[in-house]
């Protein structure tokens, strides 16, 4: 059953609220990720990682989720569907696979340079610091360049349910093949 036009563009708003939020934590870690690897202040390194644990342990999960989740939604409710065109396939991948890897990769990876840092540890590697947020900046804005453009045309299923769209016939699905 399709949700009303209200239902469905109050989705949308979610969504695109939410995958913005998300391109922005992303770009915030980035840049205090960047300021600890860079500064030699040991109080300013602090306060850097403390500021990114925050943005990963509050703020970086609740938005992924809300993204996959109206993506998935909106997904389903639109004449887009979930499996009918590539672009939005491959959008539903990589929301799934950076929504995994903030909960798995990210999240742990941040909270244990802080828990280094708090002990007196070494101040963080770079790479341990920098890598989530390149590779998380890099896939959201990819993926906004595909919300955009929308590339690649239809999946098998989309180009097989065109085909047996309401009003055409046996001999519109033979011409369409030749």
């Amino acid at each position: 059953m399709k949700p009303s036009r209200p239902a469905r563009r109050a989705c949308l708003v979610v969504h695109v609220a939410a995958s913005a939020s998300w391109l922005g934590l992303s770009l915030g870690l980035l840049a205090l990720g960047i300021t600890a690897t860079t500064t030699s202040g040991a109080a300013s390194v602090a306060a850097s990682a403390q500021s990114m644990k925050l943005f990963a342990d509050w703020l970086l999960l609740p938005v992924a989720l809300l993204t996959l989740v109206s993506g998935l939604l909106l997904s389903l409710s639109t004449h887009w569907g979930l499996a009918r065109h590539r672009w939005v396939h491959t959008k539903f991948w990589l929301t799934l696979a950076t929504t995994t890897a903030t909960a798995f990769a990210l999240r742990p990876g941040v909270n244990a340079a802080v828990a280094a840092l708090s002990d007196g540890g070494p101040l963080p590697d770079a790479g341990d610091l920098l890598f989530g947020p390149i590779v998380s900046l890099s896939t959201y804005v990819f993926m906004t360049v595909i919300s955009v453009l929308k590339p690649w045309g239809l999946t098998r299923r989309g180009r097989r349910l065109r085909g047996t769209a309401v009003g055409t016939t046996s001999a519109d699905r033979a011409r369409r093949t030749v």
